[in-house]
């Protein structure tokens, strides 16, 4: 009886241990809240009557497989660089939890599933916006990491494309609308990505990434260019009110969100202090859900 309490304890432990592996790969928590931002779009895009469960099902199931998708073959890809750094050594390929075929297979179907997922419950045009964001992303983006700040704004594309997706896979088109909301995401990862990079900096350089611009230097260049493109989000914010496509509590509190979001800035200006570029990155993480929730409480509201 014993040793069959420990044949199932090690059982569950070892499906616990694999799935957590598998979690890691897809990049859960980042796919999940690129999953939120499609939906984001999704809803702000739909009109009712005739909302389309199905379609919003198809779109977070084939919005997080693609995420994930593109997030494993990125951890393939760079396998050995995530060996070199500490922020990576944990995952699942630098640990060998996962062999490299089982990660290639497990990719490859994941990519699969979501793209018919797309086609089937939603529309061409959206499915082909997701292949490009996975291309891009995968193919373009990973690579230029080693390459100069130019992975930033190639990166923020992709990164930009889930509330594009959701408004596509709402109205089957593209639309000033969508291309606001979609400019928002864009320039918001900016400063996102570049106070990761200066937190991260000692890593990256480990692993040979150039991510930083003004010549990769944690200077006063760098926090210029990161309060400008933060300043940016200002006018952004309150395009959906002047639009009409939300109304005016939203465009209250992007403001606010906004000036928050700014005012990190000037202190990482001041002193170039990693403390200064970490609360950038938290502030960052705060502004756009908070942001996106008020634009769909005000739409649905």
């Amino acid at each position: 009886m014993n040793s069959v309490n420990i044949s199932d304890s090690t059982f569950w432990s070892l499906l616990s241990v694999r799935l957590r592996a598998y979690s890691d790969l897809l990049k859960f928590r980042l796919s999940a809240l690129v999953t939120f931002s499609a939906v984001f779009g999704f809803v702000l895009g739909h009109s009712a009557p005739g909302f389309s469960w199905a379609g919003l099902i198809g779109l977070i199931v084939g919005g997080f497989l693609i995420s994930g998708a593109s997030g494993s073959a990125n951890e393939i890809l760079e396998r050995d660089l995530d060996r070199l750094m500490k922020r990576t050594q944990s995952r699942p390929l630098p640990m060998n939890l996962i062999s490299l075929q089982e990660a290639q297979w497990f990719t490859i179907i994941t990519a699969v599933v979501g793209v018919l997922t797309l086609w089937a419950f939603t529309n061409p045009l959206t499915t082909y916006l997701g292949i490009l964001s996975m291309v891009l992303y995968i193919f373009v983006y990973t690579p230029l990491k080693r390459v100069g700040p130019i992975a930033v704004l190639v990166g923020a594309i992709p990164g930009a494309m889930p509330p594009l997706l959701g408004w596509t896979a709402a109205t089957g088109a593209v639309t000033y609308e969508a291309l606001i909301i979609f400019g928002i995401q864009f320039i918001w990862q900016f400063p996102h990505f570049w106070a990761i990079a200066w937190v991260s900096d000692e890593d990256y350089k480990r692993a040979g990434f150039k991510l930083l611009p003004s010549g990769g230097g944690k200077d006063l260049n760098t926090a210029i260019q990161i309060m400008v493109y933060t300043l940016f989000l200002l006018p952004l914010g309150l395009l959906p009110t002047y639009f009409g496509l939300t109304g005016l509590n939203s465009g209250i509190v992007a403001t606010i969100c906004g000036v928050l979001f700014l005012a990190q800035t000037f202190s990482l200006m001041r002193d170039c202090s990693r403390k200064s570029a970490l609360k950038i990155m938290f502030g960052s993480f705060l502004y756009l859900p908070i942001v996106q929730i008020a634009y769909l409480l005000d739409k649905v509201g």
